[in-house]
């Protein structure tokens, strides 16, 4: 059998069409939902993330800007410019870019942000919400990779989920939302990491195995069950064409699993349209709840 496509892109339009009403009736209230985005320095991925944050947010009627520092600015003018933002009304939605040069603390910019702002989801109090099943927003990888398996027919409700990959920005905060007595999550569980005894052995137990490694190909064929569903989260590059354009590969052996498995999100085109789209979701939230 050949597996089914999850395609991110398509699922990505259809919850942004939703959204768009959304921000439509927002703005006949008089509230037009507005998302700022920091960054420092010039690192090319990061200004290519931030551009296409940029134009998500102009598709769908948010309003966006964008401060940038140079390299070497000081933490203590990052820090004075979140501090700032969280009082700024017309921001709903705050989001540092990362990763941050190396003299600036994260962690404690991340921290600074106003856990009612923090459309990344990455600030302790909506860390432990999630936990507890009470979220303010949830990470964007994370409910993109819940949303495609919903949206895709395949409720991870009473499945054996596997996740490689303990990441704070995927698999932990993953596991948090799955694991949770609601609608659209209630599955079991299992995480899996670099101290794992015979990987392959837990992960062919998956009835939906989840690849967060950041390591190209990681996850093989002989790993994964005949019909499983398999969500690659992983983007690799691994050289360029000719032409110089990049050569993008997951973390499963695309095309040896699409033969075993049932459904299958390819790289690119799976799990990454879907992030930019819930930090949209997630700025509309934000404008939302601030204005109730």
């Amino acid at each position: 059998m050949t597996a089914k496509i999850i395609d991110g892109t398509k699922i990505a339009a259809e919850i942004r069409s939703e959204l768009k009403d959304k921000a439509d009736e927002l703005k006949k209230k008089g509230i037009t939902p507005g998302l700022v985005m920091v960054r420092v320095g010039e690192d090319p991925a990061s200004v290519s993330y931030v551009r296409g944050k940029t134009k998500a947010s102009e598709e769908l009627g948010i309003y966006s800007e964008t401060i940038v520092f140079p390299e070497d600015a000081k933490e203590e003018e990052v820090l004075a410019k979140v501090e700032e933002l969280n009082k700024d009304p017309k921001f709903h939605g705050i989001l540092v870019q990362l990763p941050l040069p190396k003299h600036i603390d994260s962690d404690k910019v991340l921290n600074a942000i106003d856990p009612r702002k923090d459309v990344d989801g990455f600030h302790p109090v909506n860390v432990g919400k999630l936990l507890i099943g009470e979220p303010f927003f949830m990470p964007c990888t994370p409910h993109g990779v819940q949303q495609l398996l919903i949206r895709s027919g395949y409720d991870p409700a009473g499945k054996h989920v596997v996740i490689c990959g303990r990441s704070n920005i995927v698999g932990k905060p993953l596991m948090a939302i799955l694991v949770q007595k609601k609608k659209g999550a209630n599955a079991t569980v299992t995480v899996c990491h670099t101290g794992t005894k015979d990987l392959a052995a837990t992960t062919r137990q998956a009835d939906i195995l989840i690849a967060a490694m950041g390591s190209p190909k990681a996850i093989t064929a002989d790993m994964v069950r005949e019909g499983a569903v398999v969500i690659d989260v992983g983007v690799n590059q691994v050289g360029t064409t000719a032409e110089g354009k990049r050569i993008l590969v997951g973390d499963c052996d695309f095309d040896a699993i699409k033969e075993k498995a049932e459904a299958i999100t390819p790289v690119p085109g799976g799990v990454g349209p879907m992030t930019v789209t819930m930090l949209m979701v997630n700025t509309v939230r934000a404008a939302e709840m601030q204005s109730a």
